[in-house]
């Protein structure tokens, strides 16, 4: 009577098929592209969030520049150690930067990133902590900027996949219809 089963040169030819098959996905996929995208799309929602919630702070505060709007030519950051120039590193025309601590960077109260105390909103504040960039380095930050007088606002991240900067295939850097086609821009006035 014969033994049936696979032979040892049958199984190593399987093991190699295998092998060569997973290094294909795993170049195809490029995880590394992938956590990019992630983290781009983290941004975009970020920044729809914090856009609606400035905007209805501008809509429920009687007087919202004399409750802390932020200072006009003023850009306001998320990273306490970028090295920032004027405006954020060139994101903003803003001629003074100012950035948060680790510490206080997530306060809604007017001490975070963005100094404006969301708590004063009639329905309370609309979001728990302020969004911070997935990366917040000195490249990839989100920044603020406010006209006090016009009450308008910018607010911008940069994308860092190839999918979602300037001349991917879901470009929002140079089609968010802003000044800069190298970050992303939100707000009322994408000038600032």
């Amino acid at each position: 009577m014969q033994k049936k089963g696979f032979t040892l040169i049958e199984l190593l030819v399987v093991i190699a098929i295998l092998a060569i098959l997973s290094v294909v996905v795993i170049l195809t996929l490029n995880p590394a592209q992938m956590l990019r995208q992630a983290r781009d799309s983290q941004r975009v929602s970020d920044m729809a969030t914090l856009k609606s919630a400035v905007s209805l702070y501008l809509a429920d505060i009687t007087n919202p520049a004399a409750n802390g709007l932020g200072a006009s030519s003023t850009c306001y950051a998320s990273n306490a150690v970028a090295a920032m120039t004027s405006g954020c590193g060139g994101r903003m025309t803003a001629s003074t930067v100012v950035t948060s601590t680790a510490a206080n960077a997530a306060s809604t109260t007017g001490g975070g990133w963005i100094p404006i105390n969301f708590g004063a909103i009639s329905s309370g504040s609309p979001v728990g902590s302020l969004p911070i960039d997935p990366v917040n380095n000195a490249t990839y930050f989100y920044s603020y900027a406010v006209n006090s007088t016009t009450l308008q606002f910018e607010i911008d991240a940069d994308m860092e996949s190839t999918r979602y900067a300037a001349s991917g295939t879901s470009d929002v850097e140079s089609t968010d219809g802003g000044s800069s086609s190298s970050v992303y821009e939100t707000g009322s006035n994408l000038g600032l």
